[in-house]
């Protein structure tokens, strides 16, 4: 098992990508992470690796998104087994830089805006908090980026189904050269959403968050109206409701329950705020 190279400073990363493609990759793939890495990334970085010459991974607690009151400080880091699992996964490249490396001087003074598809569901509850998703990522693509010649993938996965969306609008705003690829939503064995922050939960939380995967799936299938859906989650013990929505996939629109929407739910659990999605079959 080959270590990959941790890079801690732009101007590293950067080398190493250059030397790589130097000497004869032809790929490039980024997995942009901010640790705590569970089964769900992993499945990801795995189809990094597969589908790219050279597979980066980036570790990296963005400040910028969380706000106020949220847990940035308390957020899970543990990067010397992020980077053991990485090593399972055969990734070239980890680029761990500290705060300072990312945003010199402190907060960037010029930075990404996620206009009116940025301010909803998610944004709604937490203000800024895709403005610092897309500032990060937004820099991570420009060092990141092999040049015009080597295909460039950055990966991302589904069950951040607001970010994605975002994340695909900003590369065709901007004119990245990357090509965004999803990755399918990763579960337990009794079906909640993979995220760092499931750590948080107590067993016994574990075991009420599983409302939200069985909801949906309650919901998709055409067993609930989408109020019997939220009071179905609303009942849950631990369980407080944010919100519970169908949109189309597209845009985010709200849209009453159809074939091919996109059915969205957030809640806290006890002090853990969880996220999940479903397609409705078409």
């Amino acid at each position: 098992m080959t270590e990959p190279v941790v890079c801690t400073t732009v101007a590293q990363l950067r080398e190493e990508v250059a030397a790589r493609t130097a000497a004869g990759a032809e790929s490039v793939g980024l997995l942009p992470t901010m640790g705590a890495l569970h089964a769900g990334h992993l499945q990801i970085a795995r189809r990094t690796r597969a589908e790219n010459d050279v597979a980066v991974v980036s570790v990296f607690v963005n400040p910028l998104q969380f706000g106020p009151g949220e847990d940035f400080e308390s957020y899970p880091r543990q990067l010397e087994q992020d980077v053991r699992l990485l090593a399972q996964e055969r990734v070239d490249l980890v680029f761990t830089p500290s705060v300072e490396e990312m945003y010199p001087g402190g907060t960037p003074v010029v930075s990404v805006t996620s206009g009116a598809a940025g301010a909803v569901l998610e944004g709604a509850t937490r203000p800024g908090h895709f403005d610092g998703a897309l500032t990060v990522v937004n820099k991570l693509l420009t060092i990141v980026d092999p040049g015009p010649r080597i295909p460039f993938r950055a990966y991302f996965g589904e069950k951040d189904a607001q970010q994605l969306l975002l994340m695909q609008r900003m590369v065709r705003d901007f004119n990245h050269r990357v090509e965004i690829r999803p990755v399918p939503i990763v579960r337990s064995e009794q079906g909640l959403a993979l995220s760092s922050r499931n750590q948080y939960l107590s067993p016994e939380q574990a075991g009420h968050a599983l409302v939200l995967n069985a909801t949906l799936r309650a919901l998709a299938g055409g067993e609930l109206t989408l109020d019997e859906a939220r009071r179905r989650v609303a009942a849950e013990p631990e369980v407080s409701l944010d919100y519970l929505v169908t949109v189309d996939p597209d845009t985010l629109a709200v849209t009453e329950p159809r074939p091919g929407a996109l059915a969205l739910v957030a809640a806290w659990v006890g002090p853990t705020r969880l996220i999940d999605n479903m397609r409705i079959p078409a």
